[in-house]
């Protein structure tokens, strides 16, 4: 016997999922016809909604639509453009790193569940290429070519370095050689052309950071991410003083990370440091400590970020005005 009861809910239910099914298609259609005949005022203010809605990946379809539309990009733009992308990939980093590390566990007990965890791991790296593949194609074709500024040249060519190293972050052999060669090529690039901005320009103190970063974790540099890092810190340093209260801001946060990973970066190596090299880095700390504390306005907020399979923790320091 049938039960009549039981198959009339199920095939009520069945037509009511159909209609709502149908009327969401018809809602996403729509929306889409929309935004893809958006102005880019339009475009702007919805990017900043997925913003903060932290839905990076329409985010970033926003600000495409922006890149395509052939103009070149404000200060604002390129800001909305960086972090739409850096959140995209964000989350497929960490998640990778999270992945190293239980791949190590699972590998040292010889857990079974090993093939399938690679997997996963080159399911996520994909991804990752995917994403540095997508904005290096927006780069190369629209932004780059266009660039009027040496600011904006300089910003093009960093991002186009830093996907590079998230993605030779994520893989090893021929693939890691040859996503650090195009890296470094775009640093390279980018430096050549902030060295005709101010030494305290935060963009400028960025790009050394992120390359120093780069000859540390990727090229196994550790003495030229030093030197690297050393000289944007002492070229800055004494003209900080001439900036506005948020261009200060943003160049002493900077300066306070470069200083950090100076420290992190020659503790390990200390004992094998020539003496001079010891008291350069202390010079240098002794320096930085030293204009910390004569600013009245700022104060010291410690936070934690982990980095790649060397699982080494930076302690970075972000700097904050008072409350008066």
């Amino acid at each position: 016997f049938v039960n009549v009861t039981a198959t009339t809910e199920i095939y009520t239910r069945s037509i009511v999922g159909s209609v709502r099914c149908v009327q969401e298609t018809g809602i996403n259609a729509e929306y889409m016809g929309i935004i893809n005949q958006m102005s880019r005022e339009d475009n702007v203010y919805f990017a900043k909604l997925a913003e903060q809605a932290e839905r990076y990946d329409d985010m970033v379809k926003h600000m495409k639509d922006i890149v395509a539309a052939n103009a070149e990009l404000s200060n604002e733009d390129r800001n909305l453009l960086s972090v739409a992308y850096k959140n995209w990939i964000g989350s497929r980093r960490t998640a990778w790193r999270a992945i190293a590390a239980i791949e190590q566990k699972e590998e040292a007990k010889g857990s079974k569940y090993l093939e399938l965890l690679r997997k996963y791991k080159s399911k996520i790296e994909d991804e990752v290429e995917k994403i540095s593949n997508d904005i290096n194609d927006l780069l190369d074709k629209y932004l780059i070519p266009k660039a009027t500024t040496p600011e904006s040249e300089v910003f093009y060519m960093k991002m186009k370095g830093d996907y590079g190293r998230y993605y030779a972050e994520c893989v090893t052999g021929d693939k890691n050689q040859a996503a650090g060669k195009k890296a470094n090529e775009a640093y390279k690039k980018a430096t050549e052309k902030a060295a005709t901005l101010p030494a305290t320009n935060s963009l400028r103190l960025g790009l050394a950071l992120n390359y120093s970063v780069f000859f540390y974790e990727i090229m196994n540099s550790p003495k030229e991410a030093c030197k690297m890092a050393k000289a944007a810190f002492d070229g800055a340093i004494g003209d900080l003083e001439g900036l506005d209260d948020e261009q200060y801001k943003e160049s002493a946060s900077i300066m306070q990370l470069l200083r950090d990973n100076l420290t992190l970066w020659t503790a390990d190596e200390a004992e094998e440091e020539a003496p001079k090299d010891k008291e350069d880095v202390k010079d240098l700390q002794a320096r930085i400590n030293q204009f910390l504390q004569t600013n009245q306005y700022l104060s010291l907020i410690h936070i934690s970020e982990p980095t790649r399979p060397l699982y080494i923790s930076y302690a970075v320091f972000c700097l904050k005005k008072k409350k008066k």
